[in-house]
């Protein structure tokens, strides 16, 4: 399992996500949410910022189903998914997950065949950190 790589600016969203929030960081000058997290705002150059709560409900964008694993260590979970998903309270906010059949279920646990763009999805935080997605 990949580790979240922890910075100054991203370090909030994993906070949020050890306690099973999905939270988005957002300019506190314009409204505009940003993802990934950084010190300043691209739409209006304000270096205010706060943690908004959001549904963690969205739709897949887009997806792949990586055939040769790209990282060794995954090859015993292949195939596996890995998907865009379009926040529904962030729609321009995009986050990089895999949909599981169940809350910490392993990556392969559902079949590639029932992935599908648009199809909806709830994030789900299993092992107190790292989002998953499930569909709904």
């Amino acid at each position: 399992m990949l580790t979240p790589l922890h910075d100054t600016d991203g370090t909030p969203f994993w906070e949020y996500a050890a306690q099973g929030e999905l939270r988005v960081q957002t300019c506190a000058q314009c409204a505009e949410p940003r993802f990934p997290p950084r010190p300043c705002c691209p739409n209006c150059q304000s270096f205010a910022s706060t943690w908004r709560l959001t549904s963690g409900r969205g739709r897949i964008w887009s997806y792949v189903i990586p055939h040769p694993p790209l990282l060794p260590d995954y090859a015993a979970q292949a195939p596996y998914n890995v998907v865009l998903v379009e926040l529904d309270d962030a729609p321009r906010v995009r986050l990089v997950g895999n949909v599981v059949a169940r809350p910490g279920a392993p990556l392969n646990s559902l079949a590639p065949e029932r992935l599908r763009i648009g199809a909806r999805v709830q994030a789900v935080f299993p092992d107190g950190g790292l989002p998953q997605w499930v569909l709904t």
